[in-house]
């Protein structure tokens, strides 16, 4: 026994300590379980050394981490019920998806007010919006698009989930909540209440200013139509709201405090203190003469972003829930993360530690090991820092990317801001449902830097098996968000 605890591995002493806990091991006086009796000094090396190798395997085990698991609580597994959205390609989820698919751009020269004095004449405008059946004419008239956005997107998701207002009344509403974010809020009711104030006095703001102009006022205007009594309020972190939406929403339904969220973002900046405003920024492109190739993500002409609006709406809600109710679930959303660059207030970090900690966050929420993800919807902006900043955050976490492809949905739509994620969450989970990623357009002379496939230019068809999808916002703000099929 003493060439065994006087061992040179320093691992087995520290972790047998002494004779008496090997006795311990091995039986005391010797005597094993089967009732034989040996003297213990007798026994010899072997049974010693095996004692030895298996605790040195048990505490090297112990310090593997465990793999992930995901959420099996149906109270607190989150599916997708129900999605609604307002976009440049229309109001229905399908057509939106489909001129995606095709590689179609939305983007065109501004006919909403006169853009000729600007620098930048073009964004992902939306055009011929109807709010028919959801809105009635004298609010349609008063209400800022953005609102407008959210309770024709909002509706349609609850549509969508079969939650119509006869079905609504029938449950606890109290239980049911909303949470639709905004990058700016009722821009034009600001704009035209400034404008009022100055040129006419105060006396002539109208009462509607301060209530159309703050950013909670989609959620409350939803709420109020609908008689939803849960959750409500806004979150507002420029172009990482949606995200940050669901990722709050599903850990009210987690809490037991809502069964079901309508959740997303909605945004309608593209009026003229919104274009000039990021003009300033220096953000935006200026290929004028060709609007429909100005966002191309990751290539090495990009010179900015594109304005974008919209609206994208789910219906997050518990899988007991949507079980008991026999709703169709389309899809689960696994988990979510945020975090912040604290880096500078519109450019993002090089080296992408909060994009590439926000994902790593959002796959353990999710219970998702990095090797399952093989689907990735982009923030890609088409920014010179941005686009790569995130790629290089993107390989930090997946060290082998050959099964993952990845897509930048502003390719074609433009930048929603505050809406951005809704879409794009839209986007994600038609992908996982349809089995094709739509392309990132405009890819013609993709950096070096960019080895991951892009889906360039043209469709591809790919069996997702999870998928998550990033935005990123002014202030440093980071928002990952993690879907996948739905599997009983």
């Amino acid at each position: 026994m003493a060439a065994i605890t006087s061992s040179s591995c320093s691992t087995g002493t520290h972790l047998f300590g002494n004779k008496n806990l090997l006795r311990n091991e091995l039986g005391s006086s010797g005597v094993h379980s089967n009732g034989l009796i040996r003297p213990f000094e007798k026994i010899g090396s072997v049974r010693a050394k095996s004692v030895l190798k298996s605790r040195q395997v048990r505490a090297m085990a112990s310090r593997i981490p465990s793999a992930p698991k995901r959420e099996s609580d149906p109270k607190k597994r989150i599916v997708i019920t129900g999605m609604g959205l307002v976009s440049v390609f229309g109001n229905d989820v399908d057509t939106f998806y489909n001129r995606l698919l095709e590689g179609e751009s939305g983007i065109s020269l501004i006919d909403r007010f006169d853009a000729s004095p600007f620098s930048v004449r073009f964004a992902g405008q939306i055009r011929d919006f109807s709010s028919e059946g959801y809105i009635d004419g004298k609010n349609d008239r008063r209400l800022d698009d953005c609102w407008r956005y959210c309770l024709v997107a909002g509706k349609r998701a609850l549509e969508d989930a079969n939650l119509g207002t006869e079905t609504l009344e029938s449950m606890d509403r109290s239980k049911i909540g909303v949470l639709v974010g905004t990058g700016m809020g009722g821009l034009t009711a600001f704009s035209s209440g400034v404008e009022s104030l100055l040129q006419k006095g105060y006396k002539k703001i109208t009462p509607f200013f301060i209530p159309y102009s703050i950013t909670n006022m989609g959620s409350a205007l939803l709420a109020i139509d609908t008689g939803l009594m849960g959750p409500n309020y806004s979150i507002s972190t420029a172009c990482a709201t949606a995200n940050y939406c669901f990722y709050a929403a599903a850990n009210h339904i987690r809490r037991g405090e809502a069964d079901i969220m309508v959740v997303g973002g909605t945004e309608a900046a593209i009026i003229p203190i919104g274009v000039g405003g990021f003009i300033a920024c220096r953000a935006l492109s200026q290929r004028n003469g060709e609007p429909q190739k100005a966002s191309r993500p990751w290539d090495r002409d990009r010179d900015g972003f594109v304005m974008g609006e919209g609206s994208g709406v789910l219906v997050m809600e518990s899988l007991e829930s949507a079980t008991k109710r026999g709703a169709n679930i389309i899809a689960e959303y696994l988990g979510g993360a945020v975090t912040c660059d604290a880096h500078h207030m519109t450019d993002p970090r090089s080296d992408g530690l909060g994009v590439s900690s926000c994902i790593k966050k959002s796959l353990k929420d999710a219970g998702v090991s990095p090797e399952e993800v093989n689907y990735i919807n982009a923030h890609a902006t088409s920014t010179l820092a941005g686009d790569l900043a995130e790629v290089n955050a993107i390989k930090k976490v997946f060290k082998n990317t050959s099964e993952i492809k990845m897509n930048g949905t502003k390719s074609m739509i433009g930048h929603g801001l505050g809406a951005a994620g809704g879409l794009e969450a839209i986007a994600t989970i038609k992908a996982i449902t349809t089995g094709w990623l739509h392309p990132t357009i405009n890819q013609d002379n993709l950096e070096s830097d960019v080895t991951i496939d892009t889906v360039p230019n043209v469709k591809k068809q790919h069996e997702v098996h999870v998928g998550i999808s990033n935005s990123f916002g002014f202030g440093g703000h980071n928002s990952v968000v993690v879907f996948a099929p739905f599997k009983p």
